[in-house]
């Protein structure tokens, strides 16, 4: 799986940089359809410590929708997933490269709507 390029916030609050990445992601059209706390979830499961690390699943409707209309198996590679964590050095936002993704499946119109997305999740993360 291959990621857009990650951009570290060196002095960035965790709950901070998630806010943010929040309104960037809205600002370019997507919504939240998943979130996942990793950090709590592996505190739960196995009981194992670490820095904050959560996993929110990103979908802009009308580029799903163009998507789907080209392939409906794509739902499989939906949402896309945008990762915030916390490192020593700040906290590293990176979002999934739709392209790569798409790579698995034999169809230009869709590396097309994919290269639209990963230029908008590639804005997201610039904006934080």
């Amino acid at each position: 799986m291959s990621y857009t390029m990650p951009r570290l916030i060196a002095d960035g609050d965790f709950e901070t940089v998630d806010a943010k990445v929040r309104d960037a992601l809205a600002d370019k059209g997507f919504g939240i359809l998943t979130e996942i706390d990793v950090k709590a979830t592996m505190k739960k499961k196995i009981g194992k410590e670490m820095p904050s690390y959560r996993i929110l699943g990103a979908c802009n409707p009308e580029m799903a929708w163009e998507a789907i209309a080209i392939e409906p198996r794509v739902g499989a590679m939906l949402p896309c997933n945008v990762v915030i964590r916390q490192t020593r050095d700040g906290v590293e936002v990176s979002a999934v490269d739709p392209v790569a993704s798409m790579k698995a499946i034999d169809n230009e119109d869709l590396v097309r709507v994919a290269g639209e997305v990963r230029q908008l999740l590639s804005e997201v993360v610039a904006a934080v």
